[in-house]
């Protein structure tokens, strides 16, 4: 880390000054803060977090350095990175360079040596906000007005950015026992390793993909992953998930996924005021009473109340945020069997727990109940 000025200003004239802590440049995003202890690899170069600029409220960052083997990616998505103190030296087995090194490599500017813990606060008493940060030598007002004539977060369509370009595959552990066609919204990577793990053949597609390519694969069942970007714009995703279960596919949605799926019932999603982002969020299976600590990245969230009727069947809320009562899940049912769920949070976490890893299972279990069907 080096001792050249650095500035942050937020969209309502809030500013903080420290020193520059990665790439010399300047950045602006939306500011939203991240409540993980560890895993700060697996949240950098997580799609969902593009155009984002991340606070860690953990107070020091870096301490385990970077490898080789924990990129969910194959960049560093977030536009920013806000830290307090970046450890001097890293020190891990599995550390190849230092965070630092690596944010200058891929050319992510942040700031350092800044009060976390105050604009965290300031974020949850304000709510999110777009912000600036710039180690080049500027002024409050120049970078106040590029972070006023940024784009906001509601009504961005980012899809496109983050999708895979070509399909791949994923082959499964051993025996193959389904095949699932996943749409890559900003897929991580632990997501298809896990569904590989179950003996899974994961033919990861494009966002674009139509829904003659998904029949093409005679699926056992589609999935549509995390991502970054306003659900209310993913049009084209959701007209693919209402022909996925028009077609009697089994349908698993998480995250942007989950928020897609559920405007494919008819249901809205709206802006959350700073929104979940971190390894520790406390969600409550209403079926079974079980609460799971979950990991999340999401500020939009699905509008919903109770059971509700849609013109693929029954639905209603599955599961529901133990901090804000936010919908953390959904399930349809046509008669009378599952015929698709969706969760807003990470089951397949990478970094943090692994508490909900069994909707993996579940989902496979729903794919081979249907084809015996």
């Amino acid at each position: 880390m080096t001792d050249k000025p650095a500035l942050l200003v937020l969209e309502d004239g809030t500013d903080f000054e420290g020193v520059a802590f990665g790439a010399i440049g300047e950045t602006v995003g939306e500011a939203v803060f991240n409540t993980g202890m560890t895993g700060y690899q697996e949240t950098l170069t997580d799609p969902s977090y593009h155009k984002q600029v991340v606070i860690a409220t953990a107070p020091q960052i870096g301490n385990t350095g970077w490898n080789d083997e924990d990129d969910e990616s194959s960049r560093i998505w977030v536009a920013g990175y806000v830290v307090r103190d970046p450890s001097p030296r890293p020190s891990n087995w599995r550390s190849k360079r230092s965070l630092e090194d690596e944010l200058r490599a891929q050319g992510i500017v942040g700031i350092a040596g800044i009060d976390t813990r105050e604009l965290t606060r300031h974020l949850r008493d304000q709510g999110a906000m777009r912000v600036g940060v710039s180690s080049l030598q500027t002024t409050k007002a120049a970078l106040l007005a590029k972070v006023l004539e940024s784009p906001s977060m509601a009504g961005a369509n980012l899809i496109g950015d983050v999708t895979t370009k070509q399909p791949y595959v994923v082959p499964p552990k051993g025996e193959r026992r389904l095949t699932v066609a996943a749409i890559d919204l900003g897929m991580k990577a632990n997501t298809p390793r896990l569904m590989a793990a179950r003996g899974m053949e994961v033919h990861v597609l494009p966002a674009a993909s139509s829904f003659e390519d998904i029949a093409a694969l005679q699926p056992d069942g589609v999935f549509f992953s995390n991502g970054p970007g306003d659900p209310a714009t993913a049009d084209d995703i959701m007209a693919l998930i209402q022909q996925a279960l028009n077609a009697g596919y089994p349908v698993f949605g998480i995250c942007l996924g989950h928020q897609v799926f559920a405007r494919a019932l008819g249901l809205g999603t709206y802006k959350l005021r700073f929104g979940h982002h971190g390894i520790n969020q406390p969600v409550k299976d209403l079926t079974t009473g079980r609460v799971a600590i979950t990991a999340h990245n999401h500020g939009f969230a699905v509008a919903a109340d109770g059971d509700m009727t849609s013109s693929f069947g029954q639905a209603r809320v599955s599961h529901v945020c133990l901090n804000d009562d936010v919908v953390e899940g959904l399930e349809l049912t046509r008669d009378g069997k599952l015929a698709g769920f969706s969760v807003q949070y990470h089951p397949e976490a990478a970094a943090g727990p692994h508490d909900a890893e069994h909707l993996f299972d579940r989902f496979a279990d729903l794919m081979g109940e249907a084809r015996h069907a």
